[in-house]
């Protein structure tokens, strides 16, 4: 239900618009002050807000402008009202982001249009938020592995139905940014992708995330907002998805597996039941039936969840994939650091695909951010460029065993780990300078022979 806000110091009018509205379906607050005001949007959220510009204890265009400089997420589409309107005073609410301005008296049929309007602009700004958001990662079907190939057809295949998916898969692997491209070419892509990532959120507080609670309701006390819609309800309409669902506890999964038998749930402290449409898209590292024997996941909620399985391949069984990825990471990073047109060499992406990859794409997508951070003036990216655990790694990739360190089969000592850091320092430090020893010895605060030494030492040759 949407939730409007009205802020004006003259009772009569904060009963009339708060009966008219309630009439109207809407979920109704008001206050006589700016700062009660902003304590009620700091600690509910509201869809709407109604401002008065003349208030007794503030300006309504400077608590307009304290509201749109909240976290974006909590910020409602505000209505600017006023009985002493000027085409000044329109023009300022509206830069400062005022949807509207409304004189008083006001007219019942132009105030409704109005917030109807109001509530179309907030939708379409959370969907374009989101779809952004979905837009700057990537990773997760990018290839042409036979695996890869395999998984865009499963998804063009099935995004268009409403059945639910349990994807399976290592960490790193890109589980969520399958299910947001599911997502995005189902058939509610034009409403909210929510996620909630099971493993992150203390049992405490998982069922008021997953179902939300009302006033006075909050498991966090006086510090937490008043009321809050949960994980279900914001996902009315579109995609709810659940990372590390095999994380979840059996008495959250048994409130899950209800809401997904009744499509409807009783957020914590209501009195009414929320009827939703959701489709549900769940991932997990573990193997569930493994942990239905140990008695550690329902059965029951297993079978609602695997509908439709999809299984993500680890990095290490489509190396072939790997110079497509660094390039899509390179651009992405270029984007970011103003670094445009950088680029691996082919014996860097060879040593890239020797690699065994445990933390699969997100481990090769941090290593590419590093690389790109390390070396700010390099532009084409070199295997001396690359951390020296990567040489470790590829002389042992061979062993194809999952989990292990980068490094090697065994973790490197102390004196090791410092090292290589050093060699890597140092040849990124020649490569500012340009093979110019001096220059390099003077930015790091060392004699020029005393460098040779440490070079030889560590076993570095350059030509000057």
């Amino acid at each position: 239900m949407n939730h409007v806000l009205i802020v004006d110091d003259e009772p009569e009018i904060r009963e009339s618009l708060s009966a008219i509205l309630a009439d109207e379906g809407y979920t109704v607050t008001s206050t006589g002050t700016a700062t009660e005001a902003l304590e009620l949007i700091r600690d509910a959220s509201y869809d709407l807000v109604l401002l008065d510009i003349w208030l007794p204890d503030r300006d309504g265009l400077d608590t307009l402008a304290e509201i749109r400089g909240m976290e974006p997420s909590r910020i409602p589409e505000v209505i600017i009202i006023s009985g002493h309107g000027t085409i000044e005073a329109a023009v300022r609410a509206t830069k400062l982001g005022a949807y509207d301005f409304l004189e008083k008296p006001l007219s019942l049929a132009r105030t409704l249009i109005v917030l109807a309007n109001a509530l179309q602009a907030r939708r379409l700004r959370e969907d374009n938020q989101e779809f952004a958001r979905q837009l700057a990662v990537r990773g997760a079907v990018t290839g042409q592995s036979v695996s890869i190939k395999a998984l865009r057809q499963q998804i063009k295949l099935m995004a268009p139905t409403n059945g639910r998916v349990l994807i399976f898969g290592e960490s790193g692997t890109g589980k969520e940014l399958i299910g947001r491209a599911m997502h995005a070419e189902s058939l509610r892509r034009d409403r909210p992708f929510v996620e909630l990532n099971c493993a992150a959120i203390p049992e405490d507080y998982i069922e008021s995330e997953l179902f939300g609670y009302r006033h006075g309701a909050s498991p966090a006390g006086a510090s937490a907002p008043a009321e809050k819609k949960g994980t279900f309800e914001r996902a009315d309409g579109g995609t709810l998805f659940l990372d590390e669902v095999g994380d979840m506890s059996l008495k959250t999964q048994a409130k899950v597996l209800r809401t997904l038998d009744e499509q409807r749930f009783l957020p914590v402290g209501a009195t009414h039941a929320i009827h939703v449409d959701v489709r549900v898209i769940a991932a997990t590292n573990k193997d569930l039936e493994e942990e239905i024997a140990h008695g550690n996941f329902r059965e029951d909620l297993f079978y609602r969840l695997n509908v439709i399985p999809f299984f993500v391949p680890p990095l290490r069984d489509r190396k072939e994939d790997i110079p497509l990825l660094v390039k899509e990471f390179l651009a992405e990073f270029g984007r970011e650091y103003g670094r445009q047109h950088v680029e691996l060499t082919e014996d860097a992406l060879a040593a890239l695909r020797q690699g065994n990859w445990p933390g699969n794409v997100r481990e090769l997508r941090n290593l590419v951010e590093r690389v790109l951070i390390l070396n700010p003036k390099v532009q084409r990216i070199e295997r001396k460029h690359l951390p020296a655990g990567i040489f470790r790694e590829s002389r042992n990739a061979d062993s194809g065993r999952p989990g292990r360190s980068t490094f090697n089969d065994q973790s490197p000592t102390l004196v090791e780990a410092r090292e290589a850091y050093e060699r890597d320092y140092i040849l990124k430090k020649i490569d500012e300078y340009h093979g110019n020893i001096t220059r390099t010895a003077e930015s790091l605060g060392l004699e020029r022979s005393h460098l040779y030494r440490k070079m030889k030492a560590l076993g570095v040759t350059v030509k000057e």
